[in-house]
């Protein structure tokens, strides 16, 4: 029998551990409880070493802060989603990119289509009711496992319809991204890793001078008046950070 490892992680310790008491009555079902987004990730890395890979986290859409063990927003940022996206669905990004074989289905107390296309946009395969039946949520953890997404029918017209929205957003922010010349994209590469006037001029090997002049043209072009917003849509658009580490290596080797 192939038996199926799954990980609850929910603050909550009463219903976490009931739920695992539920699920562990399955003859093909091994569980464990985390109640926080760190807890789960020690949880997983500790399983990788073990050589017992976890294949389903059941994850709080209201997990407390911190919950990906870093802060919601850099986490919702990284993954094109609301900067205010909750902090379990930050844990469901976290977890897409550092363990990327594992699925994630939210357990929500309410159905909101809006959090719902964020958890997917961060990597769930699943979004269902906490007061769900055990059958309808072991049916979700064995159809996410063979590539399913599951959602609730009432909530996938709202669903396609934030995502419909996304990508529209995403899409005009590409076509004000394509409009800046290749230094203009260096200069906003260097803001979205998070660099100042300053250390993009030492970067890119300019005048501060420059640079400035640099950034206002990405501001006007991209539509927007901070630097905070023109970062907001280029991660939206899809645009990377500066590799820093990278770029360090580099110059090292030039110099040796």
């Amino acid at each position: 029998m192939v038996r199926i490892r799954v990980l609850v992680v929910d603050d909550h310790r009463i219903f976490a551990e009931s739920l695992a008491a539920a699920l562990a009555a399955e003859p093909d079902v091994d569980v464990s409880a985390a109640g926080s987004g760190p807890a789960a990730l020690r949880c997983l890395e500790r399983a990788v070493a073990e050589g017992r890979r976890f294949d389903v986290l059941l994850v709080d859409a209201d997990l407390g802060p911190a919950a990906g063990g870093v802060p919601a927003q850099r986490e919702a940022g990284a993954a094109g989603q609301s900067p205010h996206a909750p902090d379990g669905i930050a844990l469901v990004a976290g977890v897409r990119a550092a363990h990327p074989a594992v699925r994630t289905v939210v357990l929500a107390e309410r159905d909101d289509p809006r959090r719902a296309a964020f958890a997917l946009q961060a990597g769930a395969s699943g979004w269902v009711a906490k007061d769900c039946s055990l059958s309808r949520l072991l049916a979700v953890v064995r159809g996410v496992l063979r590539e399913e997404t599951h959602l609730p029918p009432a909530l996938l017209t709202g669903v396609l319809r934030e995502l419909t929205a996304a990508r529209k957003h995403r899409s005009d922010g590409e076509r004000l991204v394509e409009s800046l010349t290749p230094r203009e994209h260096e200069v906003l590469r260097c803001m979205v890793a998070g660099l100042g006037r300053k250390d993009v001029a030492a970067r890119l090997f300019l005048s501060p001078h420059t640079v400035r002049t640099h950034m206002q043209n990405v501001l006007g072009k991209l539509g927007v008046h901070s630097t905070l917003a023109a970062v907001a849509l280029a991660r939206r658009a899809g645009v990377r950070p500066a590799d820093l580490a990278g770029d360090v290596v580099e110059r090292s080797g030039q110099l040796a």
